[in-house]
């Protein structure tokens, strides 16, 4: 049996920070400012500063503005609110995102529902869940967004196909199934209740795992040319990076898989620039579609 095709996540985002960049040049250019992304850091997370630091970077590559605001660790939830207040009020901030995680004394429930979801570049205020809930997406949380343009990148036939989501988190696995559903597909979902999940594993024509527990999906378990996502990462003792699936076992059963790192990653980042270019007012061509 030949080997799955690996699915070069970087290269498809490349592709798309490539389009971005042209829109912005493109409105610069007609006389109008550049797009606002505001990044809101609480404490001192080092793997916060290095995801901060990296968005920064894409942004400035495409031409997008990135200011950071950053907060202590022993602010208080009333503090946070105020500042994300004093952004939605600002009309020349067009995004805004919070860098999660956040101190476990401020809720994360109560900060995104403060976020304009005109401006919630994350995707994840209820206001636009509930619209994609509803088949009619605005703001679209930026992994499950990435996902979907894997698969229809690689000519995906959703309404043929049975889709199997591991995880059900509000920031990924739920809103991924929805999307799933909006493509037509048949979907489930599976989460820390559910019972025998090799079974659900071994029926998904499309599987997407998203847990962060490495080799949690046996790649014996894996369909005969199913495509296989893998938005898990998880970092090994020795520092390497892997995922939720064991890659090189599944490659030998799935048609397509993506790798990790190099995957699904790349894919959040580009789908960040498009939705910031989306709230500026400016929708790209694959949008409008």
């Amino acid at each position: 049996m030949s080997s799955a095709k690996v699915i070069d996540g970087a290269s498809i985002a490349s592709q798309l920070r490539a389009e971005v960049a042209k829109q912005v040049t493109r409105q610069v250019e007609q006389g109008r400012r550049a797009p606002c992304l505001a990044v809101i850091l609480v404490g001192e997370n080092a793997a916060s500063e290095i995801y901060v630091k990296n968005k920064h970077k894409a942004c400035r590559e495409v031409g997008i503005l990135s200011e950071v605001y950053r907060l202590a660790s022993a602010c208080t939830e009333q503090e946070l609110l105020d500042l994300i207040d004093m952004l939605n009020a600002n009309a020349s901030v067009d995004g805004i995102l919070l860098q999660l995680p956040i101190p476990e004394h401020i809720s994360a429930d109560h900060v995104f529902e403060r976020i304009d979801p005109k401006k919630d570049v994350d995707g994840f205020h209820p206001y636009n869940i509930g619209c994609l809930a509803q088949r009619r997406p605005e703001v679209r949380p930026c992994t499950p967004l990435g996902v979907m343009h894997l698969l229809k990148h690689i000519r995906c036939d959703f309404k043929k196909s049975h889709a199997v989501v591991v995880g059900s988190s509000n920031i990924v696995g739920r809103p991924m199934a929805l999307e799933l559903l909006l493509a037509g597909a048949t979907v489930s979902v599976c989460h820390k209740f559910t019972q025998d999940l090799e079974s659900h594993v071994q029926q998904a024509d499309i599987l997407i795992s998203a847990v962060g527990k490495p080799n949690l999906i046996k790649g014996t378990w894996i369909k005969s040319g199913a495509t296989v996502i893998d938005i898990g990462i998880y970092r090994l003792a020795d520092g390497s990076l892997t995922g939720d699936v064991e890659f090189e076992k599944a490659r030998q059963h799935a048609s397509y898989i993506t790798p990790v790192p190099g995957g699904v990653g790349p894919m959040t980042v580009a789908m960040l620039l498009q939705n910031t270019l989306q709230c500026f007012g400016f929708a790209l061509p694959h949008q409008r579609a």
